[in-house]
């Protein structure tokens, strides 16, 4: 038995800031209830976003480029070859399959569940009923490694079964590692996972909201110690002049970005716009 694809990515792009003449290569938070409630910045920003169409971003710069333009004035965005791709077929010169799966979970990842169709990465969900890891997937890895600062992002679109979809960066373990989860999204949570009342009080995610939510987060983790700050940017969020507004995360590609800019400062985006201002919130794992 074979579920609808549940991650679709139809561009991957990976940008570096270069000084323009080398010629070379406080959290805020959202009030849930009120998705209307911004900051005077948020307002002034809103006010300055014209109409736009996705299909009208330049493919070449990262998409923020194109509708709010925050590139420092003395750099300029070289494309990083190696990590960007259009699928038009496989590339197993940029990508490979990696096959460690996540403890008490029942998932098991398998190359067979990635492909290149029609012009995008298609992620597939399968099912094994007769194994104690019943859920099959694949996880797709870039061979090349990059480092702040730098700008990634992909057009992604996922569908409606109960499963987790990432974009992400990660290196090293859970005790030693840079990661940067630019969207976990899940766009049908199960009505158990829904349930606020089965969840700790402080518990930080909002799954009823998962089907507009990034549920964005970083961590940098040393010697055990983990750094973390984690954000709820909605698509119900971005301008009035985006048209992806409100839209879902099954319902149409959507493109999520991260400007990593230095080890502490992680800048992501959503559909060209800016979403959030991340800092970091520190946290000591038990």
């Amino acid at each position: 038995m074979k579920f609808k694809v549940y991650l679709i990515l139809s561009i991957v792009s990976a940008f570096v800031a270069c000084s323009s003449n080398s010629g070379d290569d406080e959290e805020t938070e959202k009030d849930p209830e009120n998705l209307e409630q911004v900051d005077d910045k948020d307002e002034d920003m809103e006010d300055a976003i014209e109409p736009f169409e996705l299909a009208d971003l330049d493919p070449n710069l990262p998409s923020f480029v194109s509708v709010v333009d925050e590139t420092p004035e003395d750099m300029e965005w070289v494309k990083v070859e190696a990590m960007s791709d259009e699928f038009d077929k496989w590339n197993d010169e940029k990508w490979f399959n990696s096959f460690w799966n996540y403890g008490n979970t029942p998932v098991s990842m398998r190359s067979e569940n990635s492909s290149v169709v029609d012009g995008k990465l298609n992620i597939q969900a399968t099912l094994d009923e007769n194994s104690s890891q019943w859920f099959q997937t694949a996880r797709v890895h870039s061979k090349t490694k990059i480092s702040y600062p730098m700008y990634t992002e992909c057009s992604m679109k996922t569908s409606s079964i109960s499963a987790f979809n990432t974009f992400w960066l990660n290196n090293g373990d859970i005790n030693d590692r840079d990661e940067i989860d630019i969207v976990e999204s899940n766009a049908n949570p199960t009505e158990e996972c829904s349930d606020q009342t089965t969840k700790p009080s402080n518990y930080p995610w909002t799954p009823w909201d998962f089907s507009t939510q990034m549920n964005s987060q970083f961590f940098i983790a040393k010697g055990g110690v983990t750094e973390r700050h984690e954000d709820n940017f909605d698509t119900r969020m971005l301008s009035d002049a985006n048209p992806n507004k409100g839209k879902t995360w099954d319902e149409t590609y959507h493109i999520v970005g991260a400007w990593w800019k230095d080890e502490r400062t992680v800048q992501f985006y959503l559909n060209g716009e800016p979403a959030e201002s991340p800092q970091t919130k520190i946290l000591r794992e038990s």
